[in-house]
């Protein structure tokens, strides 16, 4: 059900892979509420999914950027503005990727250059995405940025590796930057700590079916689905949110504030 939350607004929508994509499901959501919005990701990734296909199907043009690289990111914002007509109103951040991961390197056994190239994509990227549209001026008032994170910033999950840090580092930019934009911009800057989710990111990760398994029978609501994020990230993009900024805000069932459920005791007793 639509509800015109975002009837004339105007953004730019990181990271939309394929339909198991949280940012797919969240640009599918905008245009049902009446955004408009450009779509953007890195060529490589444009090359791996199906962007086009979700570009056709809400209206939006497609701006191929590296989010690592300052001269993408300053042309995709003075070119979303030219193509959307004005300043922008909404920007989700939806991009990770751990090198480490990938190749299979434990925690104990990083290979550094892996590291800072995913430290790049998955944390700095959201500093640079943010310093873009700050000195471009792109932002309305009480516009709303929100990048996707994991609750492994504050807790341990073994098999995460160093995305564990990247979301950590990613938490802490949007309290800093959200600060300036905030005081300065009055525009709002969120993180969604999501529940674990099968997109095509999240599957890469060691032991990822018995983790999202776990996590369902630890949640009184059970897992957010990507969907459910989508649905999230519309309300933090509306003006019934205003007010909400600097926060890292959990979604994820109650997984986060539960010390253990009745069928995880059941398991093993």
């Amino acid at each position: 059900m639509a509800y015109n939350l975002l009837k004339g607004k105007k953004g730019i929508i990181f990271g939309a892979l394929d339909e198991n994509s949280i940012a797919w499901k969240t640009a599918e959501r905008v245009h049902e509420e009446g955004g408009t919005f450009v779509l953007t990701n890195a060529p490589i990734a444009m090359r791996m999914g199906q962007i086009k296909e979700l570009a056709e199907k809400t209206g939006s043009e497609i701006i191929p950027a590296d989010a690592t690289n300052e001269e993408d990111l300053a042309n995709l914002v003075t070119k979303s503005m030219e193509i959307l007509g004005g300043k922008l109103d909404f920007v989700l951040h939806s991009i990770g990727m751990s090198v480490n991961v990938r190749k299979g390197r434990a925690y104990t056994d990083e290979k550094y250059d892996f590291t800072a190239k995913g430290w790049d994509v998955s944390a700095l990227s959201f500093h640079k995405v943010m310093q873009s549209l700050y000195k471009e001026d792109a932002m309305n008032e009480w516009g709303s940025i929100v990048a996707l994170t994991y609750m492994a910033a504050q807790r341990t999950f073994p098999d995460y590796n160093d995305m564990a840090d990247n979301k950590a580092y990613l938490e802490s930019v949007a309290r800093s930057f959200g600060y300036f934009f905030g005081k300065e911009k009055k525009v709002r800057v969120n993180t969604i700590s999501q529940s674990p989710t099968p997109t095509t990111a999240g599957q890469g990760v060691k032991g990822f079916d018995g983790f999202i398994s776990y996590a369902e029978k630890m949640s009184p609501l059970g897992n957010a689905t990507a969907g459910d994020c989508a649905d999230y990230t519309v309300s933090l993009f509306s003006d019934l949110t205003k007010k909400v900024t600097m926060q890292n805000l959990f979604h994820d069932g109650g997984f986060s504030n539960t010390g253990v459920s009745q069928e995880v005791i059941e398991k093993f007793s």
